[in-house]
């Protein structure tokens, strides 16, 4: 697994939609970029001015949601992540969606 330096995390997002709710199947070009998901490798945390290193707010596991063209996407072992700074996410969900047909 990656291991991200100073303030940066590495998320797995969540699928794209593919089917509108109405059912009508989006071409690729017309998918929306996810904006939430699951962190999976958090760095450090950025060194401050005082020489002390600044406490992370995400930890390993926290469902994100974060800006809508933030962090670079990378496919590691054929797997699509997206490294962002601390700074894009917006927020952590504490009721991350189900995934259909689970309980």
């Amino acid at each position: 697994m990656l291991k991200p330096l100073w303030d940066h995390i590495v998320v797995r997002p969540g699928p794209e939609e593919e089917v509108t709710k109405g059912g009508i199947v989006l071409p690729d070009t017309a998918r929306k970029r996810p904006q939430e998901g699951e962190v999976v490798a958090v760095g450090p945390g950025k060194v401050l001015d005082s020489g002390q290193r600044a406490a992370m707010q995400v930890a390993v596991g926290d469902v994100v949601i974060y800006t809508k063209y933030g962090g670079t996407e990378i496919t590691v072992d054929g797997k699509d992540l997206v490294i962002l700074d601390e700074g894009s996410v917006l927020a952590i969900n504490p009721e991350p969606k189900k995934a259909k047909g689970k309980k």
